[in-house]
């Protein structure tokens, strides 16, 4: 009698495993601690919210149940420790990985075709990423030489032709303080000395403000994670600065008016806010619900981005052959049901890069007027 009661149980364990979920990991290497954290988490909660829903509708990849798993590793924002995540994470087979921050991901993307191979989704909107050419690389905002001349264009003509500048000194700050340098100059303004700082470590930003302040500039080119960034304007502003700002794309207008007061932001430019853009009120509903908070680009985009991933798994038919699964980017993002679509996205190009809307604006009174853009590069 014991002798059937233990087969019984045996038969019943091998079907209960046989009727488990495939369990898929995704990587995540980003900054969960220091100044770049709240950015880090941002990006995060996007990814944890696809997955909890994806698990909760249910998807089969050739007719097998499949269940994700977000397996997220703190790399401080540092180059070389996003290389370490990286190596751990592909160790433990798995083969989807999102980086978001530029120096992280030019560092890693060497990395991607050799032994295991694994696909990287990159969340930064650095021109580099593209220009690298790697088939392995699926990146999600627009590239942020789009801004450049809406930009300066816009501040110059209402304020004045000297810039002064305090951007982060990041790889991505870097190459964006450089960008904004070369068209303020081909627009016929003068440059201040650059006196960038390091919004992961800095926490006092008066120096630098001040800095930058004794040159007399009418604009001033400042950016990096938010919350940071609402600090410098604060600085600025405390110390009678009536100018205007150019915001790099990484900080989110939505998220500095909880820091500072909104008329601080007036005379800015910067990244339209997710939460006005049509079309999105479910989603920033659904969001603010689940995290207590405004959902910006961050979680939106990768949101989408673990939405299309799962989607090109369908389509290709497996979920650990990450060629495979690149392949089918396009149809994917294109077969996204509406449900799952925060900003418009026409597909995926042919070098990796989501054509993904966006808009960006200025702000008066306290409100965000869109710019006209003369050019788009994709």
């Amino acid at each position: 009698m014991k002798r059937l009661t233990l087969i019984s149980a045996l038969v019943a364990l091998a079907a209960g495993s046989a009727l488990a979920d495939k369990v898929v990991n995704i990587g995540y290497s980003g900054p969960l601690s220091g100044g770049a954290a709240f950015y880090g988490k941002d990006v995060q909660s996007g990814l944890d919210m696809a997955i909890a829903e994806l698990n909760k509708t249910g998807i089969q990849v050739k007719g097998e149940k499949v269940t994700f798993k977000l397996v997220a590793l703190d790399d401080r924002y540092l180059p070389n420790e996003t290389a370490t995540n990286v190596r751990r994470l592909t160790s433990q087979g798995i083969d989807i990985v999102f980086v978001p921050h530029s120096g992280g991901i030019l560092t890693v993307q060497p990395l991607t075709g050799r032994d295991p191979e694994f696909l990287l989704v990159a969340y930064s909107s650095e021109p580099k990423i593209l220009e690298a050419k790697n088939p392995l690389t699926f990146m999600l905002p627009p590239r942020f030489d789009n801004y450049f001349q809406p930009f300066v264009a816009t501040q110059m003509k209402a304020f004045g032709k000297k810039l002064g500048m305090i951007g982060t000194t990041s790889a991505y700050g870097k190459q964006w303080a450089e960008g904004i340098m070369a068209e303020w100059q081909k627009q016929g303004g003068t440059l201040g000395t650059n006196n960038g700082v390091d919004y992961n470590t800095t926490v006092d930003y008066s120096s630098a403000v001040t800095k930058a302040l004794a040159e007399k500039p009418d604009v001033l080119f400042i950016g990096g994670p938010s919350q940071p960034t609402a600090l410098v304007v604060k600085a600025a502003r405390e110390q009678g600065f009536k100018g205007g700002f150019i915001v790099m794309d990484q900080a989110k207008f939505e998220q500095m008016d909880t820091i500072v007061p909104k008329s601080y932001l007036d005379g800015s430019v910067g990244v339209y806010p997710t939460i006005l853009f049509p079309g999105v009120q479910v989603f920033v509903a659904q969001y603010q619900r689940q995290y207590k908070k405004i959902p910006t680009s961050e979680a939106g985009l990768n949101y989408m981005g673990m939405n299309v991933i799962a989607k090109a798994m369908e389509l290709a038919g497996t979920t650990d052959d990450p060629k495979a699964i690149r392949a089918q980017l396009n149809a994917a993002a294109k077969a996204l049901p509406l449900g799952k679509t925060v900003y418009k996205m026409l597909g995926v190009t042919a070098d990796g890069h989501a054509d993904a809307e966006f808009v960006i604006a200025s702000v008066k009174g306290g409100a965000y007027t869109k710019l006209r853009l003369n050019k788009v590069v994709k």
